[in-house]
């Protein structure tokens, strides 16, 4: 297309009439983009960021673009010359500077890339001392004096007060935007997420605090008071509530191990950080999900975060727990959840979500921020910064509602839970088999991060010695005993007992075509290979009968097994090595040895035609 006509198509003093807020704008400008340059990322920010220069012929304006954009420029979409529709933004005027803050954006790729149209400038700035906000729904703009003082009388006000008017909002930023060198801002974010309170006790004190997660069109974001601000602000947060949070509150590197939002970033609230419960409330998203389907479970890596929809098949019965750390109660349900891809799911949740959860079975629930266990094969839990809805406005709620009246009430479904059948039979056909020369050649295990691979290999000899320990008998301690003359004690429990439950430890050593391997094997998998359980083989020897036990290694010897294995770096007196540990154990499936096989052949068939 021809300059002069994408020259006209170009909205001229589009850029200007933004920061002024002038009376019949346009609120969608077609500009053009005239440079692209990354930014340098914080020590720690793991997400890319872009600063552009967007340019209205007449004008051009230094802006930044929401990461939710950046596949633009990675697909080579939006590039220098490209002509663009600015969708939603945020604009401000901070410290006699006018940034402009893009969270969406429509590449205009039918006029093509062109120089730098027109002879733009940088904008005058006619007040250094404004600070304005401008978004492209017109929501906020320039204040009138009156809502100015308002304001300053607000920062006047204690921390955490309720200003006197919910409209005086200076700068307000996208949470997108938000960083360590942020300053005198305020957000405008629902509350999708709200804690319990929690409370430590250590050395250095005593303390409690809670966590919100919040929302607006450009992100989520992680927020936390400490003692007087969990006093002051845990009742003032509803979940579901947009609220303003103004500045000076903290913004720091995200603590990822505590939560499960989609941000590098994360807030403290400090003593003067003010936060007002919105008035209007329409104009910031509701809670969003990005759902994994049931089926999927198995190519999800363990401890990844997800979000979940499905429909509750089972509610169990309250269980208690006690916590091996603080050695606290704490109430747990276990929930079972089918979806239309065939599958089901155990999910767990605690607390007080268990002990009051009131959600009738074949009711629709999607959860957002559940952690993946492999535990059984694979399982969920529902994470404290998670949280639940029930029958959700959404188009996967309203298919799942279609799909289990239909057609789904008398399924079958099949589970992730047997480890020794379904589980392994599914990753192996997600997961290529490797031989044990191509676990060593990709050096599997040799980074920071933990490798899993499938193995198909026969028992070459399994160490005798030290082949299992005595363990702790309490549920879920498996803590070492330690002989006393009066029976064995265990330090985590402070308990003594008269005698240990005795688990596997053993050291395998496995060989194929290719190689030989050692790896390392525990309870449940010990059990499988051995055919008993440690208690019993240990008895065994403790009878003296040598040549019986002797015998039943000798019989786990030479058999066929399929492995799950994790391939992991260990330092040990300052020796690292890499040390292969098994998930799971299955004997061959012969049908499905013989399915693979024949696909083999037909696939050289085809080949040799």
């Amino acid at each position: 297309m021809d300059a002069s006509e994408v020259q006209a198509a170009i909205d001229k003093g589009s850029l200007q009439a933004i920061f002024q807020d002038s009376p019949g704008r346009v609120q969608q400008p077609v500009v053009q983009c005239v440079q692209i340059k990354p930014m340098s990322q914080s020590n720690g920010e793991a997400t890319e960021r872009y600063r552009v220069v967007f340019s209205d012929t007449q004008n051009y304006v230094q802006t930044m673009l929401a990461t939710s954009i950046n596949d633009e420029i990675h697909q080579d979409r939006l590039k220098k010359g490209a002509v663009v529709q600015l969708v939603s933004y945020q604009a401000n005027l901070v410290k006699g500077k006018r940034i402009l803050i893009v969270t969406g954006i429509h590449v205009l790729q039918q006029y093509g890339v062109h120089p730098t149209l027109g002879s733009p400038v940088v904008m005058e700035i006619k007040d250094e001392g404004a600070t304005n906000t401008i978004s492209s729904n017109g929501f906020y703009g320039n204040q009138p004096q009156q809502q100015q003082a308002q304001q300053q009388q607000t920062r006047a006000m204690p921390s955490h007060s309720k200003p006197p008017s919910s409209s005086a909002h200076a700068n307000i930023y996208p949470i997108e935007a938000l960083s360590p060198y942020s300053h005198k801002w305020t957000i405008k974010a629902r509350c999708t997420s709200k804690s319990d309170i929690k409370t430590w006790h250590n050395r250095n004190g005593e303390g409690k605090l809670f966590s919100v997660n919040l929302l607006d069109e450009s992100g989520e974001i992680r927020a936390t008071g400490f003692n007087d601000q969990c006093d002051q602000l845990y009742e003032l947060f509803q979940e579901g509530s947009a609220y303003y949070i103004s500045s000076p509150c903290r913004v720091q590197m995200a603590k990822k191990q505590f939560s499960n939002v989609n941000n590098d970033y994360e807030l403290t609230f400090e003593r003067d950080t003010i936060v007002e419960k919105a008035e209007q409330q329409d104009d910031v998203p509701q809670i969003r999900f990005n759902f994994t389907t049931i089926s999927d479970l198995e190519s999800i890596d363990k401890d990844t975060t997800i979000d979940v929809i499905g429909i509750l098949k089972d509610v169990g019965e309250v269980n208690q727990i006690t916590s091996k750390t603080t050695s606290k109660p704490y109430d747990k349900r276990e929930l079972t959840l089918v979806d239309d891809s065939g599958y089901s799911v155990r999910l767990t949740v605690w607390g007080k979500v268990a002990s009051s959860f009131e959600v009738a079975p074949e009711t629709v629930v999607a959860f957002k921020g559940v952690k993946v266990s492999d535990f059984g094969g694979r399982s969920l839990s529902l994470l404290s910064s998670g949280s639940m809805a029930t029958n959700p406005d959404l188009p996967e709620s309203h298919r799942l509602r279609g799909w289990y009246d239909h057609a789904g009430q008398g399924q079958n479904f099949s589970t992730h839970a047997n480890v020794q059948g379904t589980v392994m039979a599914g990753e192996r056909r997600n997961e290529q088999v490797k031989s044990i020369s191509a676990v060593k050649e990709e050096q599997l295990g040799m980074t920071e991060q933990q490798d899993f691979f499938n193995l198909k290999a026969s028992i070459q000899y399994i160490k005798q010695d030290n082949f299992c320990y005595p363990a702790c008998r309490e549920e879920k301690c498996n803590k070492k005993l330690v002989e006393l003359g009066d029976g064995w004690r265990c330090e985590r429990c402070d308990k003594t007992f008269d005698a240990p439950e005795y688990r596997y430890i053993m050291s395998v050593n496995v060989s194929d075509h290719s190689g030989q391997l050692w790896l390392s094997c525990f309870d449940e998998v010990g059990r499988n290979l051995m055919g008993m359980t440690a208690n019993e083989l240990m008895a065994i020897k403790e009878e003296g009968d040598d040549k019986r036990v002797s015998d039943i290694f000798s019989d786990a010897n030479c058999t066929t097994w399929n492995w799950r294995c994790v391939a992991k770096m260990e330092t040990f007196q300052d020796n690292t090595r890499v040390r292969y540990q098994v998930r799971s154990s299955s004997g061959i499936d012969f049908v499905s040895e013989g399915q693979t096989m024949i696909a083999l052949i037909k696939q050289y068939d085809n080949i040799a035609m």
